[in-house]
């Protein structure tokens, strides 16, 4: 026993929740961040070095006062602001509608992405229309911008004969060729090294395309997110990384998957630009991947983003976030609603008015209805008829080896 120390001490930490069920949540009032703290350098000579204030800091447009300020306003024309809040309106309405169904045993499984809406619809609006979309579970507004049909969407989370993955993917984990929208898959993080690997394969072949990929706060902290970083840091392919700090993944709050004050700032040591965003404010959402837009353009390789937010709703259909968190914690959230956000500054600019808003969510409550009576036709939840089981086999193999064919044919009998 000799020369053996007692701790005195704990050994090491073990983060919690700021707030837990039955406190007060208070997260100090309005961002102590404004619009014009930050500058807009130029994305074609931009050093990382000269993003590092940008990591501590948060690139805002809209102020406090519903006005558009500071150099990263990216002077938007009204018509595209309005159509990018129809688009998110219409995905709050979408998600709500389908949250209901499959409350009422009409859906399996579904998850919402209340709060954060801003994210992928004006990142995609900012992006080239052909640009690779690797979504994790919050970003099917992308969807809408590239004018994917509503039948087609609930068809798959239905799970019927024509759902356009044959039922071999779970609800909501959305796979679209047609708008460059690549699915996700439950093994949370996976994307983006395959992100990068698009981004490196579309660079090596000349293509004039981008990529775009996100994943959340806790999937940070997997090895995939490091993975990504290092080959974007390496060989510098045309990539928007995404870190989604929405504070919470499921039920583990967001200073589990870092013990740096920032997301933003794990991008540096990779030597990336990184930059901090307010992800509830369209215009500053969409002026900065409009940058890293740019920048690619210009051949200079990829850009690191957290997009500063939070999860309203709980993870999924299947999660209570009453457990963990004060059920009424996201009223107390700085940053406000992103649809209300824009809204308002919207009115203020004499361009909308709550009368028009209004009449807006009712046709496309309308529209989501309609779409669900339709997509039914093909099939409902409860007694389909659902793809073939044999689908199982086909758009795996361009040449079916001849055990695989043997198990087909096994199944057939």
């Amino acid at each position: 026993m000799s020369g053996r120390k007692t701790a005195t001490t704990t050994p090491y930490t073990i983060p919690t929740a700021p707030f837990r069920p039955g406190d007060k949540a208070d997260f100090g009032g309005l961002w102590k961040e404004k619009p014009g703290d930050l500058s807009r350098p130029d994305p074609a000579s931009c050093t990382t070095a000269q993003t590092i204030p940008h990591t501590s800091g948060l690139v805002r447009v809209l102020d406090d006062d519903d006005l558009a300020k500071g150099e990263w306003d990216p002077k938007l024309g009204a018509e595209d602001m309005l159509i990018g809040l129809g688009y998110m309106l219409r995905l709050r309405i979408f998600d709500d509608r389908m949250m209901k169904m499959q409350r009422t045993g009409k859906l399996s499984f579904y998850m919402r992405s209340h709060g954060e809406e801003a994210i992928a619809i004006a990142q995609t609006m900012a992006l080239d229309e052909k640009d690779w979309i690797f979504p994790s579970y919050r970003q099917p507004g992308a969807q809408f911008v590239r004018g994917r049909d509503m039948v087609s969407m609930i068809c798959h989370c239905i799970g019927n004969i024509e759902d356009n993955v044959s039922g071999r993917q779970m609800p909501v984990h959305y796979s679209w060729r047609e708008g460059h929208f690549i699915s996700i898959s439950s093994p949370v993080g996976t994307q983006f090294s395959q992100a990068v690997g698009v981004a490196m394969a579309s660079a090596y072949k000349g293509d004039d395309q981008a990529t775009i990929t996100w994943l959340g706060d806790g999937t940070s902290a997997q090895g995939d997110f490091h993975y990504g970083l290092n080959f974007a840091s390496v060989f510098k392919p045309p990539i928007i990384l995404n870190v989604v700090n929405n504070q919470w993944a499921i039920s583990t709050h967001a200073n589990n998957a870092t013990g740096g004050s920032t997301f933003a700032a794990r991008g540096i040591p990779y030597d990336i630009p990184s930059f901090r965003v307010d992800g509830n404010d369209f215009l500053a959402v969409y002026s900065i991947t409009k940058w890293a837009r740019e920048r690619i353009r210009a051949g200079k390789g990829p850009t690191f983003i957290e997009t500063y937010t939070y999860r309203t709703g709980g993870h999924s259909s299947s999660d209570d976030p009453s457990r963990y968190r004060p059920a009424d914690e996201f009223e107390s959230w700085p940053g406000g609603d992103p649809i209300k956000r824009l809204k308002d500054y919207l009115i203020k600019a004499g361009y909308w008015s709550e009368a028009k808003h209004q009449h807006l969510s009712e046709l496309i409550d309308a529209e989501v209805v309609a779409a669900y009576k339709e997509a039914v036709k093909f099939g409902d939840l409860a007694s389909g008829p659902y793809p073939p089981a044999s689908t199982i086999f086909t758009e795996v193999y361009e040449e079916v080896p001849w055990h695989i064919q043997e198990q087909r044919e096994e199944l057939g009998k």
